[in-house]
């Protein structure tokens, strides 16, 4: 580990919130804006599938710290924690879904360019339900969100980092309308909305 205390720190959650627990790393940053105001040292971003587009983000990063749904092969709800040159093999290990194909190669970019974050570390939760599009985490993932803000905490008191009770500007934060709160208590039972596509469109008896 770097013996010197990051000057810069990004605190990243990567996701699709569309796609049930895929949302558990723009959902913790949501909440940990929500809760904690933190110095200008410190950078908070929804980076949703953005991939290579954070690239300027990681730059200007001495350490990152990531949220994100991980497949550990684990059972749903587990969270897990590594750090360093753990951490682009565990983004790329089991692909869910393209966003972490594009964060990997991020990673890589970094690292190739020689400006990569000095400390990396990834909070990552084992998800239960991916394939809901237009739902909502799982109770099981959604029960990680607290224990994952703390997780974060200590690693960023390890930094040298102590946020305030209050809340944080979040960049690339989605519309109120996406906020997990809106979201959940606006979302439409399955009944009213198909989210495995249109019946209208199905073939008859299929």
């Amino acid at each position: 580990m770097p013996a010197s205390l990051p000057e810069r720190v990004l605190i990243l959650g990567i996701g699709n919130i569309l796609w049930a627990d895929e949302g558990f790393g723009p959902r913790c940053i949501e909440a940990l804006a929500e809760r904690h105001a933190f110095p200008s040292r410190v950078r908070l971003l929804d980076g949703g599938t953005q991939g290579l587009y954070l690239l300027p983000f990681l730059e200007e990063a001495d350490a990152l710290l990531v949220f994100d749904a991980v497949d550990y092969g684990l059972a749903p709800g587990t969270l897990l924690t590594v750090r360093d040159d753990e951490v682009p093999a565990f983004m790329g290990a089991k692909k869910m879904s393209l966003h972490q194909t594009g964060f990997q190669d991020v990673l890589a970019t970094a690292q190739l360019l020689g400006r990569c974050p000095e400390r990396l570390t990834l909070i990552g939760c084992q998800p239960e339900e991916l394939e809901d599009y237009g739902g909502s985490l799982r109770p099981v993932v959604a029960a990680r969100i607290a224990p994952a803000l703390q997780v974060a905490l200590e690693e960023l008191a390890a930094w040298d980092v102590t946020p305030l009770p209050g809340q944080s500007h979040v960049e690339g934060l989605a519309d109120a309308s996406l906020r997990r709160a809106a979201y959940e208590s606006g979302r439409p039972s399955e009944t009213d909305a198909c989210r495995s596509g249109d019946d209208r469109f199905f073939p008859e008896g299929a």
